[in-house]
């Protein structure tokens, strides 16, 4: 597992501090629905929808910066460390733990790092769906939290729901538009043994979630 160093918690801190925080203030017009239900300390799971790389940054801001080397964004090893440049940012900055999604990976060890990351006392960010999906829409969910949960006694997995980041940076877009956007945070959902009922219990949850959403209205 790629360790936290002092250096990374410091690039992390000036990253945030000066350019995410900035960006997602006053360049989104960020909504923050029922913020109390967010964890403040770990082990802990935040579970999200996924339609931009703004995602992930949106909910790490979320955050206070002396927290932040405690969040961790399970990201795919396939193409965050495909570029070394990209794959020292990942790893040094965001703090990602990559993860391997290649049939080959062997299934047994395919999460050691996010076990050993819970164990340590860290917040795991997992987008369910696996990749971003089309703006505002929520795709097949895979199972990859409910083993997550299975093998740890007791844990939950905090549902957030997130409307407009898709609008704001598309897939495949570099240039960002200011659009107001929704972040809504759920409550806890405990381990049900069921993996097919976890996973549409969990999707219920980011469906309701999305249907408060204030910059959703108009889009039915």
């Amino acid at each position: 597992m790629i360790e936290v160093t002092p250096l990374s918690r410091v690039l992390k801190l000036l990253f945030f501090g000066l350019i995410v925080k900035p960006l997602v203030l006053f360049g989104l017009g960020l909504n923050v629905f029922h913020r109390e239900r967010l964890p403040q300390r770990g082990p802990a799971i935040l579970a999200a929808n996924h339609n931009s790389h703004l995602d992930t940054l949106v909910l790490m801001s979320l955050y206070p910066l002396g927290q932040l080397h405690r969040l961790r964004p399970v990201a795919a090893a396939d193409y965050f460390l495909a570029k070394r440049w990209l794959a020292w940012f990942a790893l040094n900055v965001i703090g990602i733990i990559p993860l391997k999604r290649e049939r080959t990976s062997a299934r047994h060890s395919l999460f050691d790092d996010c076990y050993r990351a819970l164990d340590a006392g860290d917040i795991l960010i997992v987008f369910p769906e696996g990749s971003r999906g089309a703006p505002e829409q929520i795709g097949e969910l895979k199972r990859g939290v409910h083993h997550l949960l299975k093998a740890r006694e007791g844990l939950a997995v905090t549902p957030i729901a997130l409307h407009g980041l898709g609008r704001a940076l598309p897939k495949n877009e570099a240039l960002l538009v200011p659009f107001n956007c929704d972040v809504v945070i759920g409550e806890p959902l405990p381990y049900t043994p069921d993996a097919e009922e976890f996973m549409r219990q969990m999707k219920n949850s980011l469906q309701e979630l999305l249907r408060s959403c204030i910059t959703r209205r108009g889009d039915d």
